[in-house]
């Protein structure tokens, strides 16, 4: 039934829309024996796979991890062995925050022959699709990319360095550590810096929530955000074709509020 030449593809899924799937990924899809994927925004994509391909889901949410990344290896490895050509997709790009390195040094130590084709990644993408670009001239000139909790549950300490700089700060994997992440901006004094939070960013569940360091936690409470969402702070936010309204209403109305 299937050929038994092992090899392993890690595939980019892009951010959730089906359609930012590169064609070379939908191709590597075409083409395999087993597909073992991630918590994808879009489950479509496996569409682009064999019908009697075998699919096995291992993907993580906050609380819910149906297998261990040692146990995610290890199976990798395994239906190689036994069936062949097997793609491991994963969300955004494999080897932003997607662990997509350590399941390649695994692999390789088995002699299995490996590939990666990158994905779109959610840090750019998702900004864009609110018409945020998250470097602009005149306005950043650089940008920090960066996960808001680290392996050990902890806000990454990258996040307060950040805070110093001018850089637009895109933070993934952010959302239970957003009160930390707002005291630090405070501490900086950017209390008026503009934040935009995306929820389910590029798929038509997506959920946008914007405001400024002082004013985002009431913002997500009353839009009810949540994960996965994508954190953007910096003037490019305000910058956006889409948004720019909202942050003109607000001023306008902190304005007449003052000269009451």
């Amino acid at each position: 039934m299937f050929k038994r030449n092992p090899k392993v593809t890690l595939v980019g899924a892009g951010p959730g829309d089906p359609e930012l799937l590169t064609v070379k990924g939908a191709k590597a899809l075409a083409e395999a024996n087993v597909v073992l994927y991630d918590a994808l925004a879009c489950e479509a994509i496996l569409d682009y796979a064999p019908k009697n391909a075998i699919k096995i889901f291992v993907g993580k949410r906050i609380g819910n991890h149906s297998y261990t990344q040692d146990q995610i290896n290890q199976l990798i490895v395994d239906n190689a062995l036994t069936y062949g050509n097997v793609v491991r997709l994963k969300g955004g790009d494999p080897f932003v925050f997607g662990r997509g390195s350590e399941e390649i040094d695994f692999i390789a130590s088995f002699g299995i022959e490996t590939a990666v084709i990158p994905g779109i990644s959610s840090v750019i993408a998702v900004p864009a699709s609110q018409g945020i670009s998250i470097t602009k001239r005149g306005v950043s000139e650089s940008f920090w990319a960066i996960t808001g909790t680290t392996s050990d549950r902890k806000l990454s300490n990258d996040v307060a360095l950040a805070a110093k700089s001018s850089a637009t700060v895109v933070i993934l994997m952010g959302m239970s550590k957003l009160p930390q992440i707002i005291s630090l901006f405070q501490k900086e004094g950017k209390g008026n810096q503009a934040v935009a939070i995306i929820q389910n960013g590029t798929t038509p569940q997506e959920k946008v929530g914007t405001g400024t360091i002082d004013t985002i936690t009431e913002i997500v409470k009353e839009q009810k955000l949540g994960s996965p969402a994508i954190i953007i702070i910096g003037e490019v936010v305000r910058e956006s074709t889409k948004l720019k309204g909202i942050y003109q209403e607000f001023a306008a109305n902190k304005y007449s509020l003052q000269a009451r």
